[in-house]
């Protein structure tokens, strides 16, 4: 999945000191006769660059740390409580400058930038001033499998900072220093947290322990973080003492602080609950329904959003039904047939090196078949090109099954759909078309490319928000289909309900580990009943959604609403109706919160 929301995640508990919105708030209080247009470009540019002088991951993931900005190369975000306060204030900085705009008199795109940068930075105070904690207010945990930089950073260093000169090596071994510097201050933050009731679930202690501890006993030179660093010197024929200096980072500092951090993480288990949810934190209620604000963008309640999963699980389910039976598979339920889709040999691809080779190859034809339909659907294409990688292997046990990561903005680095290999059997030959229609066309790869490359401010480019980003997926799953992609191909059809039914599932499980007090035990178990997937990948999936509250509720809320938009669009405009004008439509306002996107539809007078 794409990295979405960058100042957003870090933001939520912080709060600003040095870098302030300097020339967005200077703009403003000198040029009160400026027309608002004028004003809120400056007011989003100045943040732009101030955000640039506050995030070196930032920078280099974007491809804007050359230059003014190649200081920022050698430097990663740090996790400490000055950081964080630069953040918030930034955050501050943002709302005040905004607020001073007369929105009344802003129009089409200028308003919707307006309300969706406004949005935002609302929320993220909004977390701030509400809840105790050093994470974001809905994700309460700074170091489980899934967060923390003992899993972000080698991946970060390995996929985005480039090595082609001296400089770029000089500022890989300077940032594998800074890296055991942030894993200290997040242990401290760990700790900090725990001690206010903010401990994670006994089970995540016990999950991210697992992939803590192979990293405090691996041989320096046989960590990623040196091996391929001293690959790529080779093959840009850079010389030096670099690989040695690598060595010496990764077998000094980081292993300390890594090994500081599992004994941080291994003392908290005693005593650790079972409980799932976070219901059981400080403000546990409140968090929840503040996680689901951020990741739906709606005022949905955790009663609605479980009613909405129980709903759509039962409307799915008699889809796929349906189907399987037309297929003369009829013994046992929908989830347990699937369940025998899922073991079939037939469907699996070897689960050795040849194999995971083969299952790539078939996902690039997929994109290459998309490609060719996709004219007949959308007007506005991407420019950047999509690669598909595998997971690295040093984080695919705590990973998710594929995500998305946007490439440069300059098109430095194409975008990149990560898949998770750790066993093919995990990824059935049945569900690999919606799983790449998903992350890469003409889901994620199209909605984060055209948003980078639209004719938007700076900021709004690398903006993004969890129900719009993950409901566009979601419904290009669906357009997939209507393209033709299961065409003859009813398992595949079955692939895509599965997906979506998935996705229903999400709605309920998450509300009931969260605010009906489900255990995780009782989640794993309806998701294998109604999915039929594998208990390992269920597990996988439950204990994101224990790390990660709310953050699954986006994609079938979005997708909803998506295709409402898309039916009122149709019913308003009747015979000139244009399904590439809804897609270009939506896809060239950039992310924004749901009730701004219906504002994007209705400034253009396609719905009413």
């Amino acid at each position: 999945m794409f990295n979405r929301r960058d100042f957003i995640k870090k933001a939520s508990n912080v709060s600003l000191g040095a870098f302030g919105l300097a020339s967005g708030i200077i703009s403003i209080a000198n040029a009160a006769d400026a027309p608002s247009s004028d004003a809120l470009a400056n007011v989003l540019d100045g943040a732009f660059q101030d955000l640039l002088k506050l995030s070196p991951g930032l920078c280099t993931s974007i491809g804007a740390d050359k230059g003014p900005l190649a200081f920022q190369k050698s430097k990663l975000d740090h996790a400490d409580k000055a950081s964080r306060d630069r953040y918030l204030a930034f955050g501050r900085g943002l709302k005040t400058s905004l607020e001073a705009i007369d929105r009344n008199s802003l129009q089409g795109m200028d308003r919707i930038n307006y309300d969706t940068v406004l949005w935002d930075a609302s929320h993220t105070i909004d977390g701030a001033n509400r809840f105790q904690g050093t994470s974001a207010g809905g994700n309460p945990y700074p170091i489980s499998q899934l967060t923390g930089s003992y899993q972000s950073t080698p991946d970060f260093l390995d996929s985005q900072h480039a090595i082609e000169t001296r400089d770029d090596a000089e500022a890989y071994v300077a940032r594998l220093h800074e890296y055991a510097a942030v894993l200290s201050e997040e242990t401290a933050n760990f700790n900090e947290d725990c001690a206010i009731g903010l401990t994670p679930p006994d089970f995540i202690l016990r999950r991210t322990l697992e992939q803590l501890t192979p990293m405090t006993r691996k041989r320096a030179a046989d960590n990623n973080l040196v091996r391929a660093f001293a690959a790529k010197l080779r093959s840009k024929g850079i010389r030096g003492n670099f690989v040695a200096r690598a060595n010496a980072a990764v077998g000094g500092p980081i292993h300390r602080a890594l090994v500081a951090q599992a004994a941080a993480v291994n003392a908290k288990l005693n005593g650790a609950s079972g409980a799932a949810g976070i219901w059981r934190l400080p403000q546990g209620a409140e968090r929840y329904e503040y996680a689901i604000k951020g990741s739906t963008t709606t005022n949905m309640t955790a009663g609605e959003v479980h009613r909405l999963g129980l709903d759509k699980v039962a409307e799915i389910t008699s889809q796929i039904n349906t189907i399987l039976n037309a297929q003369g598979i009829t013994e046992g339920t929908p989830g347990q047939r699937m369940a025998a889709l899922n073991n079939d040999p037939r469907q699996h691809y070897p689960n050795n090196d040849a194999g995971k080779a083969e299952l790539l190859r078939h996902l690039n034809h997929l994109v290459e078949e998309v490609y060719k339909k996709v004219p007949d659907y959308y007007n506005v294409l991407p420019k950047a090109k999509l690669e598909i990688k595998r997971v690295p292997v040093e984080v695919e046990a705590g990973a998710p099954g594929g995500y998305y990561n946007s490439g440069a903005l300059d098109g430095s680095r194409a975008g990149a759909y990560y898949i998770n290999l750790r066993d093919t059997k995990e990824q059935p030959k049945w569900l690999l078309p919606t799983l790449t229609f998903h992350e890469g066309v003409p889901g994620h790869h199209f909605q984060i490319a055209i948003q980078q490359e639209a004719a938007l401010p700076m900021l709004r480019k690398i903006q993004g928000f969890n129900a719009y980003a993950e409901g566009w997926a979601l419904y290009s799953e669906q357009v997939a289909d209507e393209m033709g992609m299961y065409e003859n191909d009813p398992f595949g059809k079955v692939g895509m309900l599965h997906d979506a039914l998935f996705r229903a599932v999400r709605l309920v499980v998450d509300s009931g580990m969260h605010a009906k007090r489900w255990s995780r035990d009782q989640a794993i178990n309806y998701m294998v009943q109604y999915t039929g997937d594998q208990v390992s990948a269920a597990t996988t999936e439950i204990e994101r959604y224990v790390v990660w509250p709310g953050q699954a509720l986006g994609y079938m809320v979005g997708k909803i609403e998506w295709v409402r938009l898309r039916e009122r669009m149709r019913a308003h405009l009747g015979d000139r109706f244009s399904i590439k004008d809804f897609h270009d439509t939506g896809l060239l306002a950039g992310s924004v919160p749901l009730a701004v996107l219906e504002q994007v539809y209705r400034d253009k007078g396609y719905v009413g």
